[in-house]
């Protein structure tokens, strides 16, 4: 993968405020092979299942016309001549826009009927250069798509969203028209400004909150906003199990201590261990947050300390649960979930010690456990939050 910078994609949805099922639909996915990422959002027109169905059948062709590199044009007329039209209003039944991200390559933006997305340069609005992309064949004639291209640097953001987002407020005593894609823009603006590192899901959440609020509290439409966001990677070091030699005791204390990033030890023997060797003492909390785990501990130019096997144990199945509506707590698996989510590389130190304590020593049983669910949580990790996870065996 191209070291330039990491791509953080993320995305935040609401319900129309009557409906149970999204209308809008948004979907990414990462081409390894590639170095590609392909993102969509669209819009289904009116809300509730019927709208989800559509705005779901327009993304899935999307992302799959797009991955298989079909030319602009195509990938419009196909998915055009394809959707129900609306048989009053002679109107495609959804709206997307597209994304067509190359690591060391460039940006492809292909529209239709979604309001422009914004894109940002550091804390600047930059602004490519648009084409329309105008359709000749079939039922679709006389359509008109906006595409863009450029190649993108570090703290590029690109904001895409439904009309939920512009046409927020409509009617009422604010925004008589809508709070608009300037009024979203200026908005977008001050909040990157106000905070230049501004995490994409954090990004998207505030503009979808803000549209909630024009419409006081009650969506009148399906509210959608993805940002994609590329920058420095942030990294991370879990750390659990002795080495399993002694003397190598030493080199992964060396490993923890030149790591430069957020760093959590799972484990007490790891602990003990990275303490001994670097000279350092380990403090204890007595905060119970988690009445099914052991609590806390700290150690300097460490993040985090917490046991091994049971805190590990549940952060599998916290992010095998999670999704966007999780709120976390404050355990050791909630701090260590929310941990990994914020970070982009993550880099597990495995020790192939058995520990001696636990039980017979000729059934390393503990330790395939141990292997496992690291295994499982780096699984996770790559496929549903799109993580870069390496596995090291010491």
């Amino acid at each position: 993968m191209d070291n330039r910078f990491y791509i953080e994609v993320n995305a935040e949805l609401k319900n129309h405020h009557e409906s149970r099922i999204c209308g809008d639909v948004f979907l990414s996915r990462r081409m390894v092979e590639e170095n590609r990422i392909v993102v969509v959002l669209s819009d289904g027109m009116g809300h509730g299942v019927k709208a989800n169905m559509l705005a779901t059948l327009t993304s899935t062709m999307a992302l799959n016309f797009t991955a298989e590199h079909k030319e602009v044009h195509r990938i419009a007329e196909i998915i055009m001549n394809t959707l129900p039209e609306c048989s009053e209003r002679k109107m495609s039944y959804s709206t997307f826009t597209i994304l067509d991200i190359e690591y060391d390559g460039k940006v492809s933006i292909l529209e239709y009927d979604n309001p422009q997305s914004i894109i940002m340069r550091g804390t600047k609005i930059f602004e490519p250069e648009w084409t329309c992309v105008m359709l000749s064949g079939g039922k679709s004639a006389g359509k008109e798509l906006k595409s863009c291209e450029f190649i993108p640097e570090k703290e590029d953001r690109i904001i895409f969203f439904s009309d939920g987002v512009a046409q927020s407020g409509l009617g009422s005593g604010k925004f008589l028209f809508g709070w608009g894609r300037d009024s979203v823009q200026q908005y977008i603006l001050e909040l990157v400004s106000h905070e230049p590192d501004i995490s994409a899901l954090q990004l998207a959440h505030k503009v979808v909150n803000m549209a909630h609020v024009n419409d006081g509290y009650q969506s009148k439409d399906d509210t959608s906003c993805g940002v994609v966001y590329f920058r420095e990677p942030r990294k991370m070091m879990v750390c659990t199990g002795p080495p399993f030699e002694d003397h190598k005791d030493a080199e992964l204390a060396k490993m923890v201590d030149v790591f430069s990033g957020k760093k959590i030890l799972c484990g007490a023997t790891t602990a003990d261990i990275i303490a001994r060797e670097l000279n350092r003492t380990i403090e204890d909390s007595f905060d119970f947050d988690d009445p099914d785990l052991p609590p806390i501990s700290m150690m300097e130019g460490v993040d985090l300390i917490t046991e091994g096997i049971l805190t590990l144990g549940k952060v599998t199945e916290m992010l095998k649960n999670y999704s966007n509506s999780t709120r976390l707590g404050k355990g050791p698996a909630d701090r260590i979930v929310k941990m990994l989510i914020e970070s982009d590389e993550i880099h597990f130190v495995i020790g192939t010690r058995i520990n001696i304590a636990h039980q017979d020593p000729s059934l390393p049983v503990e330790l395939e456990i141990r292997r496992t669910v690291v295994k499982r949580i780096a699984r996770l990790l790559e496929d549903k939050f799109l993580k870069e996870v390496s596995l090291t065996f010491i």
